[in-house]
């Protein structure tokens, strides 16, 4: 199930269903994809790590059958490596861990891609990119949380660009972002160098939102180079 080796450089978007109606998931997912969405962003939190509970693997088993879109699950808990397991078994196709809790973040890696899923590091927005240095030949995508992780509605900050830039340079592994991204907001990120559009509530607290992904990504590819 890969998706993030396979991009070849494209600009895609993926709604994040932290702002989705729960009542409604599967078919907010199915909306989205109308608007071009290629992937799903499934975040999970464990309001230890970050100040809010969300969803699990349960959940993920659910949407994955009930979505032909592949899941992305993105674990911002204390220990991942308890959760990883049930969210291989429930169908997920990437899985990302944050290095900032993972104590042996090469073990952590292993588990998921011997799972059959490619595996990702999210970094918090002080965290430095020196410290998946070491990780890079294990990491199949990178996502620089473009704002602190645990709620969704915040605004993009304006210095990630540049973080996304250093590691443009550091290495050639897809870099998705997540947090903030807008319509405006969507081509800083992409010109910095970004490929994966992570958007939720510009997405989903609007009356359409297909269009509303849709002028995102859009606007994203506009800067694409």
């Amino acid at each position: 199930m890969a998706f993030f080796s396979k991009l070849d450089g494209r600009v895609v978007a993926a709604p994040s269903i932290l702002s989705a109606d729960f009542a409604s998931l599967a078919e907010e997912v199915r909306r989205t994809r109308e608007g071009g969405a290629e992937l799903v962003h499934f975040d999970v939190m464990d309001n230890h790590f970050v100040p809010n509970l969300t969803i699990g693997p349960m959940v993920a088993d659910s949407l994955a059958s009930a979505v032909d879109l592949p899941i992305d699950a993105h674990l911002m808990v204390e220990s991942p490596d308890n959760l990883i397991p049930a969210f291989i078994d429930a169908g997920v196709a990437s899985i990302s861990v944050q290095p900032e809790v993972v104590r042996h973040l090469h073990r952590t890696l292993t588990m998921i891609r011997r799972g059959g899923c490619e595996a990702g590091v999210a970094l918090n927005p002080t965290t430095s990119l020196s410290s998946i240095e070491w990780a890079l030949p294990y990491i199949d995508y990178i996502n620089v949380m473009t704002v602190n992780p645990g709620f969704g509605g915040q605004d993009f900050i304006p210095e990630m660009a540049d973080k996304v830039r250093r590691l443009k340079q550091m290495t050639d592994l897809p870099i998705q972002v997540d947090g903030g991204i807008t319509e405006k907001t969507a081509p800083v990120a992409v010109e910095a160098g970004a490929r994966v559009l992570v958007a939720g509530s510009a997405v989903f607290k609007g009356d359409d939102p297909a269009e509303q992904l849709r002028r995102i990504l859009q606007a994203g590819r506009n800067a694409a180079p």
